[in-house]
Formats: structure tokens, sequence, C-alpha cells
């Protein structure tokens, strides 16, 4: 069944070649949005390959669905302002940007180059931060006239950027990052009518390939496959969720977890002021418990 108001909007998913991207777009197209697919046809590695998008197009095309393609680079400003463009030459308008293109350089940090580093940071936090930059330029511009405009932006994050994966620093960094532009863009565009949310997935794709863990249950269900997460996705994008904004979920399987925002853990006061000793009598206490930290909400490193 598909969701109410759906029909007709026009939608931008990046990074939709293959994966999650591919399935946000099928599922997208399925409720009867037209798709712009984009695919910078680059291996997890960022070697040059042939280009998917112009497949998702003819998936979505054979089941009765419009989709063109595009192949830009997402984190270059111009080629990112002209996907948008793209979007709004083709039909008319834009309503739903989700940002999900981006590759791996994992290695440890005491092993990472700067090449690898900035190339993570680039594709993933700027790539979203282009895309979203040009969409909100658009929407801004239609609300100022309109008063109000339908827009939604669905961010792709990972649980990497909230406890911190130690092989991944730049992954990492740049997923944090992505969460904090999520709510910066959801505070910034609600007076607009945009909403901004951000997912943190679990899916078997070309980026977890060569992990462990990602077997089918016994009866078959494929907890890991990326139509598990295009749902919530769609519902994001879609007029049900304009109550939804400033929001991180992990989605995977048969699961949907609704993060709540960092809360205090413990507060502490000085009847005078403090120094160096006196901060040291109230914290070793409170971490004697505790220690080591390892990601900065209270774990402990195993051993």
């Amino acid at each position: 069944m598909a969701l109410e108001g759906m029909d007709g909007r026009v939608a931008i998913v990046t990074g939709a070649g293959r994966g999650l991207g591919r399935a946000e777009a099928l599922e997208l197209a399925g409720q009867g949005a037209r798709v712009v697919v984009n695919d910078y046809g680059r291996t997890l590695h960022g070697d040059a390959e042939g280009n998917n998008a112009d497949k998702v197009v003819e998936e979505i095309k054979a089941a009765g669905g419009e989709a063109v393609a595009n192949y830009a680079d997402v984190a270059d400003w111009n080629e990112a302002q002209a996907l948008v463009q793209q979007a709004i030459d083709t039909y008319g308008q834009l309503d739903i940007l989700v940002n999900n293109a981006g590759f791996l350089r994992d290695r440890m940090l005491f092993n990472m180059s700067e090449e690898e580093f900035d190339a993570v940071i680039r594709v993933h936090l700027k790539g979203h931060f282009c895309m979203t930059r040009h969409a909100a330029g658009y929407w801004r511009e239609r609300g100022k006239a309109e008063g109000s405009v339908y827009g939604r932006v669905v961010n792709t994050s990972s649980e990497a950027g909230i406890g911190g994966s130690a092989g991944q620093p730049n992954y990492a960094a740049a997923k944090g990052g992505i969460i904090q532009l999520t709510l910066s863009t959801a505070n910034a565009l609600s007076r607009y009518g945009v909403t901004a949310n951000a997912i943190c997935p679990r899916a078997l794709t070309r980026m977890t390939e060569e992990l462990q863990g990602f077997d089918a249950e016994d009866d078959g269900f494929e907890v890991f496959a990326p139509e598990n997460v295009s749902p919530l996705v769609a519902y994001l994008a879609s007029p049900q969720a304009a109550q939804v904004s400033g929001q991180v979920f992990v989605v995977y399987g048969r699961m949907i977890t609704a993060l709540a925002a960092p809360t205090a853990d413990r507060r502490f006061d000085v009847a005078d002021k403090w120094t160096p000793e006196n901060v040291a009598d109230a914290l070793v206490p409170f971490y004697e418990k505790r220690t080591p930290i390892t990601d900065g909400f209270g774990a402990r490193i195993p051993g």
C-alpha cells in the first residue's frame, strides 16, 4: 500500500546505483515519486567503474515509474548544484533529498594517512552538505514566496558516528558530523516546512560485505537486507512524517530505534571556584568505577 501524498513527488537519491541507495530509490518510485538516481560510478575504493544509475532507472521504468540518471560527484559544489537543478528542470520541483553516497578508507588512527581522512570526510560529510545546501537554497526561496513548502531531507549516518569505530576514525568523524548537520538543517528550515532526519542503518552492501555476522535467520529472513531500511526512508519522505524532524534512527531487520538526544549524566558544583585539585576530588571518585573510558558514554574497554 502506497503512502498518502507521495504520488508525483520529486526525489533525489545520491549513491543510488546499488545497495541502500538503490533500495531507497526503488521504494520511493514504488510510492509514486519521480526519482533522480545519482551514482558517481566509482568502486568502493574510488576507482572508475561502469555506472549503475542507468540500471536502476531501467528498473524503475520497467515497474511503471519515472526516473532519470545523474552521475555527479555530490561533494563537488557545482556538480551538486547542477544535480538539484536537474530535478527541478526535469520535473518542475524538488520535494525529497536522500543523501546516501559514500565510500570507505578504513584504517586505524595511527596508520591513517591525510588523504584517507580527507577523502572520506569529503565524500560523506561535504557531500551531504553540498547537496543539502543547494536544496535548502531552493526551498528557502520558494518558502519566502509561498510561505511554506514541502521538503524532506533524509541523511545517512551510522552507529560509528555515535560510538566511535576504532578502525574508522575518518568515517566515524564524518558520520558524527552528518548527525549535527541534520540537526542544524532541521532547525534552520523548520520555518519553511522542511524536515530533516538521519538514519543509522545496518545493511549488507558492498561497504559491509566483508564483515561477519550477516547470515540470514532460520526462517530465511535477511536481517541486513537494504530493503529493510528503505520503508523508514519512504515514511520520513512522506507527508505522514511532517511532525518528525531533527531525529536519528537506528534501523535494520525488523527493528527501528529512535534515539534520544544526549542527556546530562551528573552535575558537579563547587562552593567557591574550581581548582585542579578540587576538580580531581570531584571527578576521580566518579570515574573510578568507569575507568578506562572508551566511548565517552561510560563504556569500558573489555578485560
